[in-house]
C-alpha cells in the first residue's frame, strides 16, 4: 500500500470512528463524550515532545478538540520540509484572524535526530513560532507509533509524504490536502471546518424517541 492509499484509510478509519453509532437517547454532552473517547482510542494519548521541551499527550493535549493540519517534516530536510513549512505560512496569512482557530501539528520523521533544540530551530528557521503551531518530536517508538496511526512510516526521513491531514478533530471530519494545492484553497477548506463548530451549537436537539 503506497502513502496516499495509507494516508486515504487512516482518514476514512478516523472519520468512521468519530461517526460511529452511538447509544440512542443520550443527552447531547453524553454523545459528544462518547465520539470523544473514540477519538482518543484512534489517535491515543501516546506521549511526544515538542519544541519547547515539554512531553505532551498525543490526543488530549495536542488534538483534542481542534481543527488541525497534520504535516510531516524532519530538521535536516533542505529540500520539501522547507517548502512545507512555507506553504503553511502562506496559510496562516490567508485565515487572517482566523488563524487562532486551527492548529498546526508538524511531526518529525527523524525523531533520533529532531530533539527539541533541533524542532525550536527548525521553526525559527521556517519563521514557524506560534502559540498554535506545534513541533512533536520524542522517543523513537512512540514517535513511530503515532505516525503509523497516521498512515506514514518511511523507511528513510526523506521519504515521507508532503501532503496534509486537515480535520476537526471534534467533529471527526477529515480531508487529505495535496502540498500543491494553493494556500488560499487549504484556508477556505480550514474555514468549513472551523464552520462545523458553529453549525453543531446551532443544530437544534435530535428528537428523542417515544417510550
Amino acid at each position: 500500500m503506497n502513502r496516499l492509499a495509507r494516508m486515504l484509510a487512516v482518514l476514512l478509519a478516523t472519520s468512521l470512528a468519530a461517526h460511529a453509532p452511538l447509544a440512542a437517547d443520550g443527552p447531547p454532552a453524553a454523545t459528544a463524550e462518547a465520539r470523544r473517547a473514540k477519538a482518543r482510542d484512534y489517535f491515543t494519548d501516546t506521549v511526544l515532545v515538542n519544541q519547547d521541551g515539554k512531553q505532551v499527550r498525543f490526543f488530549t493535549d495536542v488534538l483534542d478538540g481542534n481543527v488541525v493540519v497534520l504535516s510531516f517534516v524532519f530538521t535536516r530536510c533542505t529540500g520539501a520540509c522547507p517548502l512545507i513549512c512555507q506553504k503553511l505560512n502562506g496559510v496562516r496569512r490567508q485565515l487572517g484572524d482566523q488563524f487562532g482557530k486551527v492548529r498546526l501539528v508538524s511531526l518529525s520523521v527523524d525523531p533520533d535526530f529532531d530533539t527539541p533544540p533541533e524542532l525550536a530551530r527548525f521553526a525559527a528557521r521556517q519563521e514557524a513560532i506560534y502559540p498554535n503551531w506545534t513541533f512533536l518530536g520524542g522517543k523513537k517508538e512512540n514517535v513511530s507509533f503515532v505516525l503509523k496511526r497516521l498512515g506514514e512510516w518511511p523507511e528513510e526521513p526523506g521519504d515521507h509524504t508532503t501532503a496534509f491531514m486537515a480535520g476537526n478533530v471534534r467533529t471527526g471530519h477529515w480531508t487529505k490536502i495535496r502540498p500543491d494545492m494553493p494556500a488560499a484553497a487549504i484556508a477556505e477548506t480550514l474555514r468549513r471546518l472551523v464552520a462545523e463548530d458553529q453549525a453543531d451549537a446551532e443544530a437544534p436537539p435530535a428528537p428523542r424517541a417515544a417510550n
